[in-house]
């Protein structure tokens, strides 16, 4: 099973990690940049990342693979069968989806994505302006509901909740965002980006950060 594009994504992060919640191999196949794999471009029409591979089976979209690994290999279960538990974890995965990861990722595309990556400067405008309006709202929400450290969102064990809103906070810690304001948040992300599914992405990454860092950075 192939998983196409970088897990600086959170969206690529959070499927290779829950595929390693689960046990399973999955190989990442990231392209360089400005380049197109043929392989990619048939699992992923409109070239949304991530793109998926099983075979002859070819599908995009994190929560397109999630379904089908979680039903390919039902053991552990990561989605809960209880009705409001299964509920909330896809509300927490929608929310992050939708709503977390558009606000940091203005913040990460214009002082990341953009510079390191597209080699050109990024708006910082809008990224000052997401850190400091759109973001903490979207925080706020977490800080009142999230577990202490060591603690989950569902059935007190791992989840696709729990998996789903630490993905994007790797994005934040490159970013070296502030997050003093929202502790029990930072605590609680932390834990679950210590785990090893999470861990060993992480430290690719900082890898790839180092690598493409801006030529004043070098």
């Amino acid at each position: 099973m192939i998983v196409f594009g970088s897990s600086l994504s959170p969206y690529v992060r959070k499927t290779l990690a829950f595929g390693a919640e689960k046990g399973l191999k999955l190989e990442n196949r990231v392209s360089p940049p400005g380049t197109l794999d043929p392989e990619f471009a048939e699992c992923s029409p409109f070239r949304k990342i991530p793109g998926f591979q099983d075979g002859d089976f070819r599908i995009s979209d994190s929560t397109a693979i999630i379904t089908y690994l979680e039903a390919l290999h039902p053991e552990p279960n990561l989605i809960p069968a209880e009705p409001r538990a299964r509920a909330r974890a896809v509300w927490f995965e929608e929310y992050v989806d939708t709503i977390l990861v558009a606000a940091a990722g203005k913040i990460f595309f214009n002082r990341i994505v953009a510079p390191r990556f597209m080699r050109r400067p990024g708006d910082e405008a809008v990224a000052a302006k997401a850190e400091a309006e759109e973001l903490p709202p979207v925080l706020d929400y977490l800080e009142r509901i999230v577990p202490d450290a060591g603690g989950f969102l569902l059935e007190d064990r791992v989840t696709l909740a729990d998996i789903a809103v630490a993905s994007p906070f790797a994005n934040l810690r490159h970013l070296k965002l502030d997050l003093s304001r929202w502790p029990r948040t930072k605590a609680y992300t932390d834990a679950i980006l210590a785990r090893p599914a999470y861990a060993a992405l992480i430290a690719g990454e900082e890898a790839l950060l180092a690598a493409f860092a801006p030529p004043e950075a070098a």
